[in-house]
């Protein structure tokens, strides 16, 4: 039996077949650099969804990291205690697409062409496509007490998220918007700093259990903060690509996954 889209998503919170609802909401990522939309899932979908995901955790990939915030080699030239050579903790598990279940309601909202429309009308992109390793384009995280996600910046111009189970507590994305010009090569090395030292306001929207968040990562640094307490934390990730045949980088496919393919 063949699941409608209409039963994943709530098309009365979320219509994404509609051109206004669209539009507005890429005024809204223009203006914010993050649209979020709470009830984004059906009730029902949110719980297969999680006992899916729950069940497919063995397979994860558990690693912990440090990084810079730019995700990006140490220059030696610099001294240690400059913030492109400071180093963050990252620590998460993650099962790729390979390992996502062919009847899964994931694959049912990644593949569906009115989602894929939506999001390429919010992002100003004519088309979007999927990644061309067999790894990439969904990607499901699982964040334990304690573990958590860095400060930094994407190398991808947007991010598109769904939290399917929330912590007891922590788990909190944070960001602080347009704090880098990385398409002039700006890095902002002094209000970088700022913000590893606690001196900046920080921006933390709401985002509940079944919301799609889209973000503006490239030049806006954020992170998530540990998870506290035994209730995993589990995000997806879904991605895609402006033009058709691109794959994740090797090097970052093996950081991030452990394995090629």
């Amino acid at each position: 039996m063949t699941t409608a889209l209409s039963d994943i998503i709530d098309f009365s919170a979320c219509p994404v077949s509609n051109p206004l609802f669209a539009g507005q909401c890429a005024a809204r990522l223009a203006s914010d650099g993050i649209l979020t939309l709470p009830g984004f899932l059906q009730s029902g979908a949110v719980d297969m969804l999680v006992a899916e995901a729950e069940a497919q955790k063995h397979n994860a990939y558990f690693t912990a990291s440090s990084h810079n915030v730019y995700l990006s080699e140490p220059r030696p030239g610099l001294d240690a205690s400059h913030v492109f050579n400071r180093q963050i903790i990252s620590s998460k598990g993650c099962i790729t697409t390979d390992q996502v279940p062919e009847q899964s309601r994931l694959r049912i909202i990644y593949d569906a062409p009115e989602f894929r429309k939506f999001i390429a009308t919010i992002v100003g992109e004519p088309a979007l496509y999927e990644y061309a390793d067999p790894l990439s384009s969904i990607n499901v995280h699982y964040a334990d007490e304690g573990q958590e996600l860095g400060w930094h910046f994407d190398n991808s111009e947007f991010a598109i998220t769904l939290l399917l189970q929330a912590p007891q507590s922590g788990g909190q994305f944070e960001y602080v918007r347009d704090l880098r010009d990385a398409e002039a090569g700006e890095m902002n090395f002094a209000g970088v700093a700022a913000v590893l030292d606690g001196e900046v306001v920080i921006e933390r929207p709401t985002v509940t259990q079944g919301t799609l968040m889209l973000f503006r990562g490239r030049n806006a640094m954020h992170r998530v903060t540990p998870t506290i307490g035994r209730t995993t934390r589990i995000l997806v990730v879904l991605a895609y690509n402006a033009e058709p045949g691109i794959a994740l980088s090797e090097a970052a496919r093996m950081t991030f996954f452990g394995r090629l393919g």
